[in-house]
Parts: structure tokens; C-alpha cells; sequence
């Protein structure tokens, strides 16, 4: 293998990959696992990665941003090779988690590592498993997983890097490509072109084209839904109050930016408790989601004991039934009681076997009657009412999506004691092994995920329901929330945290359902959230011009590809032989594109599947077309 960064290709035998993110190092990895079988002794291939930023991490997970950003995964749960779990046809090759990577780097390996520079050969030689990386050192990783993942593709198979933005995809169905890249006259072709492009920018819709309207009219400050590490946070002023919408993993990174990115500190008092030391250049974070509340910390424990048996009531079978049902399923009504069952055989099945003297009854005997009951009924209630004494044991999913409900504060003090008491209750039952229960649900949702990805587009609020359980941040992180909140630089809004512009005043005002009262008003305003990828407003040039030329959408915006292998839809739902795409802009999103060990992760096995479909079509005559271009 060779590596050239701009060489055009002249192999007949081509494959044109738009992205270099870890969607794209992934599927890299099982190329170069199943070409011994797919490809064989056949004439090396070309491989075009076309991307601005630098293979491995991408731009989400590129090297050069702040120290101060961290992954929400210990270290020991974030890997990107296969194991025996993963549902895949290809071979596994196994390989190191970044805490084991990170081990290796200490002792001088892994093979063909490149020097660290000094901080991070710091942060490696103190990582452990249970420690929460920087992103820079997780692009480290991926630097090197994409490096060995290239090595191990044919001898004689060559790797062109473009630092370019592919901007059009043309070619007949039964002919060969052609990817055209921003500023160039001659483009790639190839047999077979992989959209791999990650999370992408997004033109803002009605609702946000009218509050930067408002805040270009009043001198005001609007900051779109955008990754926040490329967010202009330098016109934030110092002491000025920020009304902050969204609660999740942007807002975590948009905390730390403005505090310790600031020049403030956290330090231990004598109590144990965190303190916050201003450095007097915060703004004042004002901080609301549907919700009210942060995401869940990220569990601080591993499980002991046997691992939740699933999918039992939510699986192959289950998803094949509703595949056949006349029309797409509904969500709330088709899907969501198979989830709920799911989800609670977990939990129950953790509580009787680890936990048994919280409940009443053998195990065995509770499964057969819980399998007898049908989804979201009565006599499922009644049963569990029965089984598990203590309603604290009860898994009540309503009352985990909607936490502040019922709940109304006197006033805005009240609330910040009244939220504060909640992320401290979370991070206490978090990193208790007591509530074990949780970390089976936690697995129990990777397990529905990866049945999911099948029904395609089924709207956003699960993917958001998934965040809020399964990838919240680290518990740290919620412990540094707890010390801001306590120094007045964040102040929390509550639940249905509503937003509004009062041209009156000339500024954005901020209400919640939890406290009565006067609403916040301030000068600026956060969008703290990703944009929605959709391929209508996304702003990549090349998503948009394949919609345009027929590619299907879904109704939530997503590119339309087919299940089995990510080939691209026409709008008559006929998957295109040469074009494939992977990743969160289609209907087939994984929850990452790395992933916890042993979970049978969606993207690993997608990841497959699709790079033995490019294998074939090389090797297919039929793929092989003249050059037509």
C-alpha cells in the first residue's frame, strides 16, 4: 500500500469515499478485512478520500481544539474494531480500545505509532480505563486506527488523500462515476463513491432565519444550532446574561468553553465539595430544555454478573412483523410498546437476579408471566406491582422522559436548589451499583438501536430519548454544573423553557412550565444543539445536488439508503448499484461510529456489510464498465 495526497487515479478498479471521519476509517478497516476473501489475488484497487480535514477524526474529532473538550465514553468503552458480538459476515480483526491503545502508546508501542506530542503523551500515560479522554487524544486514535486500517488493505493498493469538499456526484446507473471536488475542472472516477460525511451544517429554518432576523434588527446576538467547538463564542460578554437552549452534550461543551475556557477554576474545598473561582470574563448562562434537566451522567460503574439477555421482546422477529405491516409502522403506536417491553425485561431481569431481596418472587417465574403480558397493558402493571414492592424499583420511562412534570416551583431560587438536589441525585445513583438496573437499560437501548436502524426514519424524539439515557455526559462534568450553578454563572430555566423576541424591548426573553414569575430577559441567545441533518437544508453542496438529482428523502429529511448495505434510494425506492452512504444523514443512523465493546454495535455491522458490497462490486464484470467520462 502507497499513500499520495493528490494524485489523480488511473486504476480501472476505484472507490471514491467522501468524508475521512471515523464513519470512513471504519469501513476502511473492513475493507481491508474482507478483501483476502472478496478480493482475492485480484488487481489492486485505488481508494479516494476526499475530505478538508485529516483522515481518522475528521472535522468532529480533528486535533487542533481545546483541551478543554472531552468524549462523554470511558476510555475502556470506545473502540472501533469488530468483536464475537457484532452480527457480521466478514472476519474479525480484533483490535485495541483507546484505553488499551492508550496502555500500549506508555509502553512504547502500538507498531507504527506516531510520536505523541507532549500533553497527549501525558494524558495517555495517566489514562485509565475509566478515565474520560480529551477528543484530542481520541483523534490520536483514530489517526492511528485509520494509518493501520490502511496498511492492512492489498499489496499494491493505493490511498489518495484530497484536503478538498467533494461538490457533485454524476454518472449513469450502469457506468462508472464521477465525484467532482470544489475548484477542480477534472474529476475522480470510480466504480463505487461512499458518502461517509459525518455531522454537517445546516441552513437554519423559519423559526431561527427569524430570530437572527430580530437580532440583526435590535443589535442583539443569535447563535444558530452549530458544533461548538466552531461556534464564534468571543462575542458572549463577560457578566452579560445568555439565555442557552438545550441541556445535552453542546451545552456541556459550551459550559466549559465559557468558564474554564475563560481563565476560571475549579478547585476541591476541604468539605470534598467543588468550587468554581470566576475569573471574571464569564457571561451568565441561563440554561432551559423541553426536559428542564441535564442529560444523564454517564454510568461510573461496569456490570458484574450475568448481562441482560436481549433482544428477547424486541428483535429480528419483532421488527421482520412490523416490516410487514401494510404502510410504514407508527412509532408511538406500532413501535414504542415493543421498546417499552424491551426495556423493562432489562431491568427486571437485573433487579431479580442481582438484587433479589428487592422483590417478590422467583425469576423464572415472573419471566413467563411478564412474556405473557402484552406490551404497555394493564396486567403488565398490575404484575410488576405485584413482583417489585418498592416503586423506586419500578422503571417508569414516562417519568424518565418528563422529569419536572407536576413539579412548580415558588420562585427562581427555589428552582436552582430544586435542580440542583435532581443532578446531584443522578450523579449519586449514576456511580451506585445499587441501581444496576440502569446500566441494563443502557445496554438494553444499544441492543434496540441496533434493531431500529432496519424501520429507518422514525422520527427524532427516540434518538433524543436515547441521548438523554444513554450518552449524557461525563459525571464530572455534572459535578462542575453543580459548582457553576452554585457561583451564579449558570442558572437554570426548567422544563418547556419557551423563547421568544419582544421587538417592544428589543430583546429574547426566556419562561419555563417550573416557576412562575417574570421571564429572563438578555442580548443573546444559544442555540445549544447540533442542526437536524437534513438533506434539504443541509449546506453540504453534494448532499443537496444528489437529492436534487433523485436521490429519496424520508419525510424527516434523511437520505433514503437500503438497510442491507447503505446503497443509496432513487424516489421509486431502487437502491443505486455504485452509490452507497453511511452515517447520521441517513435513515439507517447508527448512535456512532465508534462504539462500547461487545454491544454488537449498528455501525460496525453496517460498516460491513457495506464495504463486502464495494468488495463485490469490484470484483463483479458487470461493475467494471469502460470508462464513460
Amino acid at each position: 500500500m502507497s499513500a499520495n495526497p493528490d494524485q489523480p487515479s488511473r486504476s480501472p478498479a476505484t472507490i471514491v469515499i467522501v468524508g475521512a471521519g471515523p464513519r470512513a476509517t471504519g469501513l476502511i478497516e473492513r475493507l481491508a478485512a474482507n478483501a483476502p476473501e472478496l478480493h482475492g489475488d485480484g488487481a489492486p484497487f485505488e481508494l479516494h478520500l476526499v475530505d478538508p480535514h485529516p483522515p481518522g477524526g475528521g472535522r468532529i474529532w480533528r486535533p487542533d481544539q481545546s483541551p478543554l473538550l472531552w468524549m462523554n465514553s470511558m476510555a475502556e468503552d470506545v473502540t472501533m474494531f469488530t468483536d464475537e458480538s457484532v452480527e457480521r459476515e466478514g472476519p474479525i480483526r480484533p483490535g485495541p480500545s483507546l484505553a488499551e491503545w492508550a496502555g500500549k502508546v506508555r509502553e512504547g508501542e502500538p507498531p507504527g505509532a506516531r510520536a505523541l506530542p507532549p500533553e497527549l503523551a501525558a494524558e495517555a500515560a495517566a489514562l485509565t480505563g475509566q478515565s474520560f479522554a480529551t477528543r484530542r487524544l481520541q483523534s490520536a486514535y483514530l489517526r492511528w486506527v485509520y494509518e493501520r486500517s490502511v496498511a492492512g488493505l492489498p499489496p499494491g493498493t493505493t490511498v489518495h488523500e484530497h484536503r478538498d469538499r467533494a461538490v457533485r456526484v454524476t454518472g449513469p446507473r450502469d457506468g462508472r462515476q464521477q465525484v467532482w471536488l470544489e475548484g477542480r475542472t477534472a474529476p475522480l472516477t470510480a466504480d463505487a463513491v461512499v458518502l461517509a460525511l459525518g455531522h454537517l451544517d445546516a441552513e437554519p429554518d423559519a423559526e431561527q432565519r427569524a430570530l437572527t432576523a430580530f437580532a440583526a434588527e435590535h443589535g442583539l446576538i443569535h447563535l444558530p444550532p452549530e458544533f461548538t467547538a466552531d461556534s464564534e463564542l468571543s462575542v458572549l460578554r463577560p457578566g452579560e446574561p445568555v439565555l442557552v437552549r438545550g441541556l445535552g452534550l453542546a451545552f456541556v461543551d459550551l459550559m466549559a468553553l465559557l468558564t474554564e475556557g475563560r481563565g476560571g477554576r475549579f478547585e476541591r474545598g476541604p468539605d470534598g465539595e467543588l468550587a468554581y473561582r470566576p475569573s471574571g470574563r464569564e457571561p451568565v448562562l441561563y440554561a432551559g430544555s423541553r426536559r428542564g434537566v441535564p442529560y444523564h451522567a454517564k454510568i461510573g460503574y461496569s456490570l458484574s454478573g450475568e448481562r441482560p439477555p436481549v433482544p428477547r421482546f424486541f428483535g429480528p422477529a419483532q421488527v421482520d412483523a412490523l416490516l410487514s405491516l401494510p404502510g410504514r409502522p407508527d412509532f408511538r403506536r406500532d413501535v414504542w410498546p415493543l421498546i417499552a417491553k424491551e426495556l423493562g425485561f432489562a431491568h427486571y431481569h437485573r433487579l431479580f437476579t442481582a438484587h433479589p431481596e428487592r422483590t417478590a418472587g422467583e425469576w423464572p417465574a415472573f419471566e413467563e408471566k411478564y412474556a405473557a403480558c402484552p406490551p404497555g397493558s394493564p396486567e403488565l402493571d398490575a404484575l410488576v406491582a405485584a413482583a417489585v414492592p418498592d416503586p423506586a424499583d419500578r422503571l417508569d420511562l414516562d417519568a424518565l422522559d418528563h422529569p419536572l412534570a407536576g413539579l412548580r416551583f415558588p420562585d427562581h431560587e427555589a428552582l436552582q436548589q430544586g435542580l440542583r438536589a435532581h443532578v446531584e441525585a443522578d450523579l449519586a445513583r449514576r456511580h451506585n451499583p445499587a441501581h444496576s438496573p440502569d446500566l441494563a437499560v443502557f445496554l438494553a437501548l444499544l441492543s434496540v438501536y441496533g434493531q431500529l436502524i432496519r424501520l429507518g426514519d422514525i422520527g427524532g424524539w427516540w434518538h433524543g430519548f436515547f441521548s438523554y439515557l444513554a450518552s449524557g455526559p461525563p459525571g464530572p462534568r455534572l459535578e462542575q454544573l453543580l459548582a457553576l450553578s452554585r457561583a451564579g454563572v449558570v442558572r437554570f430555566l426548567g422544563a418547556e423553557t419557551t423563547v421568544t423576541a419582544d421587538p417592544l424591548r428589543g430583546v429574547f426573553r426566556a419562561s419555563s412550565a417550573s416557576v412562575p414569575g417574570p421571564a429572563v430577559e438578555a442580548r443573546a441567545l444559544v442555540e445549544a444543539r447540533l442542526p437536524e441533518p437534513t438533506v434539504d437544508r443541509s449546506r453540504d453542496t453534494l448532499l443537496r445536488s444528489l437529492h436534487r438529482d433523485g436521490a429519496a428523502a424520508t419525510p424527516a429529511g434523511l437520505l433514503a439508503v437500503s438497510p442491507a448495505d447503505g446503497r443509496i434510494l432513487d424516489r421509486a425506492g431502487s437502491p443505486h448499484p455504485r452509490r452507497f452512504a453511511l452515517g447520521p444523514h441517513t435513515d439507517a443512523r447508527a448512535s456512532g461510529a465508534f462504539a462500547r465493546p461487545r454491544t454488537n454495535a449498528p455501525a460496525f455491522r453496517q460498516n460491513d456489510a457495506t464495504a463486502r458490497a464495494l468488495l463485490r462490486c469490484l470484483r463483479d464484470l458487470s461493475c467494471r464498465a469502460s470508462l464513460t467520462a
